[in-house]
C-alpha cells in the first residue's frame, strides 16, 4: 500500500498536474502564512525573530496534524478507496509535472518574446526583472535544478520516512521559507524558517546532487556533473543550493550563475531556450527515479515498522 501510494501519486501528477490554488492545499498553507506576516512585529529584530518562531511552529503543526489526521482516516478505510485517497493527498505535497510545465513555459517564449519569458521566470524563482535571455535560460535552469530537490524529492522522501504527517509538515517549512526566507525586508521574521528548510534539505538537497550525476551519465557527462559538485558545491552561502545546481551544470556543458552571488560550471556552449529543454528532460528522468525510489523505500519502512 505505502508503494503503490507513491506510484500513483506519481501517475495522478504526470497526467493532471496541479489542482487549481482554490483547492490546492498549498495555497492555503500561503494564505496561512500571509496572514501570519500580517500579525507581525516591525522593525524590531527580536521580536520579529520570535514571533517567525512562533510562525513555524504555529504552521509545522497545523500542517502535520492534517497529515496525521489524513492517516488515521486512511486506516479505517478499504485498501480500494484508501489507496486513491492517500495518493491524492500525497500529490499535493510535491510538484513534478508542475516543476517541469514552468521551465517549458519560459522556453517557448524565450525566443520569440523574452519580456514573456522574464514574466514566465516569476513561478520558478526570485530574481531580477532586468535579466538578459541568457540570464533568464540559466536561472530557468538553475530553478529546475534546485527545484527538483524542494518540490520532488524532499516531500517524497519524507513522506517515505514519516508518512503524510512528514510530507506535509516539509511543505509547511518550505513554504515559508520561498514566502518570507529572505534577507532585508524578512531578516529576522524569516529567518527561522530559512533556516529550519537548510536543515530538512540537508539529505534530500544531496541525494538530488548525486541523482543528476548519475543521470548525467547516460549524456556521457558523470564525469564532469561530479566534478562540478566537488568543485563547486560550496560557492554559495546557502549550504544546499549548489548540491544541484552545480552538478546540472556540468550535466548540461554550460555556466549558470546568479549576478553578484555564484557562477558555477564552464561554458562549453551557449545558454539558450534549448538548455532549458534538456534541463527538464534531466527533471523528468529525475523525477521517475525519485518516485520509484521512495515508493521502495516507503515500503521497507512501513515492513520495518511491522516487524
Amino acid at each position: 500500500m505505502a508503494a503503490a501510494t507513491v506510484l500513483l501519486a506519481g501517475l495522478l501528477d504526470a497526467a493532471f498536474g496541479e489542482p487549481p490554488n482554490a483547492v490546492h492545499p498549498v495555497a492555503w498553507l500561503g494564505r496561512l502564512v500571509a496572514l501570519l506576516e500580517r500579525g507581525a512585529p516591525g522593525a524590531r529584530p527580536r521580536a520579529e525573530l520570535a514571533y517567525g518562531v512562533g510562525a513555524v511552529v504555529v504552521t509545522t503543526a497545523v500542517a502535520a496534524a492534517i497529515g496525521v489526521a489524513l492517516a488515521i482516516a486512511l486506516s479505517h478505510l478499504p485498501w480500494w478507496l484508501a489507496l486513491p485517497v492517500g495518493a491524492v493527498a500525497l500529490k499535493m505535497s510535491f510538484s513534478l509535472r508542475g516543476l517541469v510545465g514552468a521551465g517549458r513555459a519560459v522556453q517557448r517564449s524565450l525566443g520569440a518574446d523574452p519580456a514573456a519569458a522574464r514574466e514566465g521566470l516569476k513561478a520558478l524563482v526570485s530574481r531580477d526583472r532586468d535579466l538578459t535571455p541568457t540570464q533568464v535560460a540559466s536561472a530557468a535552469v538553475e530553478s529546475l535544478a534546485e527545484n527538483l530537490s524542494d518540490s520532488v524529492v524532499a516531500p517524497l522522501l519524507f513522506y517515505a520516512v514519516l508518512g503524510l504527517p512528514g510530507a506535509f509538515a516539509y511543505r509547511a517549512v518550505n513554504t515559508m521559507d520561498a514566502m518570507i526566507g529572505y534577507h532585508g525586508r524578512y531578516e529576522y521574521l524569516g529567518k527561522a524558517a530559512a533556516r529550519l528548510d537548510d536543515v530538512l534539505n540537508l539529505v534530500p538537497a544531496r541525494l538530488t546532487g548525486l541523482l543528476i550525476v548519475a543521470l548525467a551519465c547516460l549524456r556521457r557527462r558523470g564525469g564532469a556533473a561530479l566534478a562540478g559538485l566537488r568543485r563547486e558545491r560550496r560557492l554559495s552561502s546557502s549550504p544546499n543550493k549548489l548540491w544541484t545546481i552545480a552538478p546540472m551544470a556540468g550535466a548540461l556543458g554550460v555556466r549558470l550563475g546568479k549576478p553578484g552571488a555564484y557562477k558555477v560550471g564552464k561554458a562549453e556552449r551557449p545558454l539558450g531556450a534549448g538548455t532549458i529543454g534538456e534541463a527538464a528532460v534531466v527533471v523528468w528522468q529525475a523525477g521517475a527515479v525519485a518516485l520509484a525510489a521512495s515508493a521502495a523505500l516507503a515500503a521497507l519502512v512501513v515492513a520495518a515498522l511491522w516487524r
